[in-house]
């Protein structure tokens, strides 16, 4: 195989899904609540198998999961990739102990996770971020009581915590974070906290922080886009050792590389909206009647109709190619996934846009698929990294490779 065409077995599955998503997901997803987590949809992404693949597949098949399941079912691909989002730092990352509290709950869809990286004043920015992350007494220190004993399987103590003099034994978090998919609703939350100050990203530390956590308050937003997004605050939540994704102070790492494997999949996402846009604009200008003929006979409606195929089918390439090259562990994974999110969910906006304008005012009206469209194709286009930001990438790590020269 290489990242210009699909063997048949992978065709085949990519038609399975879109039928699994049109028969048995999209009608659970009608039933749920905008801007609600819908667990009777996750529950049956997992019954259906599909949720265990995020951590067993790479990163093109997570791409032919999410453009099938967008084709049909918005709602059930973003269901699908926020558990991606939120638990793979566990997978990656995570102790043995981490992944076996978590990941089996979030594999069946009985626990949903969610990735607690944006904050009011650090959105594109990332290592700008201000939630902090300070250093805590040891509470059975302050009551006299021993300490207990760390399970044998814990991480071992972050060298800043550990050689710390006055005994203490973890972290108090404190501050707040935004447009986090899936809060307050999520059952855990990978949050990426601030543990030196004044380091940028080498001060970041990731932590697994479960929701019911004393100090760990939410609340949601209304959006454009129908998934759920809410806001969390933390008041002193405790956080230890055991809660550390990674190293210490390294959680940066932690972050991008989340980011580098699921970017390429949100332009797979913005595929799988831009052709549900083109397929119903084919059939609608197939047989609307205009002008003593049908709409398609038109040469402005079939000339933007053939730039909006054009445009769809580059970015599908452009989204294989970074995914083979994130399997293959390729050098330009960064650049590449760059290029696959910011060309796709612009070309996604595009597309939809265009099937707007040929549609006329129907599409304009409530439930129907372009309106739903119109409102999803908005946010790709800047979270996990707006396409200003994308722009930046591609080219710090173009002028990288003439330095290197």
């Amino acid at each position: 195989m290489t990242a210009f065409s699909l063997e048949p077995a992978r065709l085949a599955w990519c038609a399975e899904l879109r039928a699994l998503a049109a028969e048995r997901l999209r009608p659970l997803a009608g039933k749920g609540e905008p801007g609600r987590v819908d667990r009777a949809l996750v529950a049956e992404l997992g019954t259906l198998g599909l949720l265990p693949r995020l951590f067993t597949s790479g990163a093109l098949d997570l791409c032919l999961m999410r453009e099938s399941l967008a084709h049909a079912c918005t709602e059930a691909e973003t269901a699908l990739a926020l558990q991606g989002l939120g638990a793979h730092p566990v997978h990656a990352h995570g102790t043995p102990a981490q992944r076996a509290r978590w990941l089996p709950g979030v594999s069946d869809g009985s626990v949903v996770a969610a990735f607690a990286l944006s904050e009011p004043d650090a959105g594109s920015d990332a290592a700008a971020l201000s939630l902090t992350a300070e250093l805590a007494e040891r509470d059975a220190a302050a009551s006299g009581a021993a300490p207990a004993p760390a399970p044998p399987d814990a991480a071992p103590a972050p060298a800043s915590l550990a050689a710390h003099p006055e005994g203490r034994s973890g972290w108090r978090l404190t501050g707040e974070k935004c447009w986090i998919s899936n809060a307050p609703d999520a059952d855990f939350y990978t949050v990426f906290a601030r543990t030196t100050p004044g380091a940028g990203a080498r001060g970041v530390t990731a932590f697994l922080v479960p929701a019911d956590r004393p100090g760990l308050t939410g609340s949601r937003l209304d959006m454009l886009s129908p998934h759920p997004v809410g806001t969390l605050r933390f008041d002193a939540v405790p956080v230890t050792a055991d809660d550390v994704l990674g190293e210490a102070d390294r959680g940066f790492r932690v972050a991008m590389d989340t980011l580098n494997l699921f970017r390429p999949s949100v332009g797979a996402f913005a595929v799988g909206m831009a052709q549900a846009a083109l397929d119903a604009t084919l059939a609608h200008t197939a047989r609307r009647d205009a002008f003593g003929g049908k709409l398609k006979d038109l040469q402005t409606v079939a000339h933007q109709v053939a730039e909006m195929a054009l445009r769809t089918e580059s970015a599908r390439l452009m989204v294989y190619a970074a995914a083979t090259a994130y399997d293959e562990g390729a050098a330009d994974v960064p650049r590449r996934s760059a290029m696959a999110k910011l060309l796709a969910t612009e070309t996604a906006q595009y597309v939809v846009d265009r099937a707007v304008q040929l549609h006329g005012a129907r599409a304009l009206q409530r439930g129907h698929l372009l309106e739903h469209l119109y409102r999803e194709v908005r946010a790709p286009r800047v979270y996990e990294g707006a396409s200003e930001v994308q722009r930046g990438v591609i080219a710090k790590e173009l002028y990288r490779n003439v330095e290197d020269r």
